[in-house]
């Protein structure tokens, strides 16, 4: 199964475009730093992954302000065939600071 969840920053987003079939595709960069317990050690997590949404999950990023937490389910893919660069596709994002999830699209 190829299922993600993530709390992150959004620390890039860029111009709003269409697909070919004319879907609203949006790329953003994320940062992601939280504290796990491993092996019953503490370790810290931060890292910087590149995402993409569709539709009108994409409308709905296209207007939030860089710096935004949001809370985001997806999966994962490649960028692109034979790259070894991996992509986050979001399907759903929450604004934790509302409470309250504000999109649920299917990409």
């Amino acid at each position: 199964m190829n299922q993600t969840q993530l709390q992150a920053r959004i620390l890039e987003v860029k111009p709003l475009r269409h697909t070919p079939a004319g879907l609203p595709a949006l790329d953003l960069v994320l940062e992601h730093q939280s504290e796990i317990i491993e092996a019953s050690h503490p370790r810290m997590i931060d890292f910087i992954i590149h995402a993409r949404a569709l539709g009108e999950t994409a409308m709905v990023l296209s207007k939030v302000a860089m710096g935004s937490e949001i809370r985001v389910k997806g999966f994962l893919a490649q960028a692109r065939k034979n790259s070894g660069r991996v992509i986050l596709h979001i399907q759903n994002v929450q604004f934790p600071s509302k409470g309250v999830a504000r999109v649920h699209a299917t990409v």
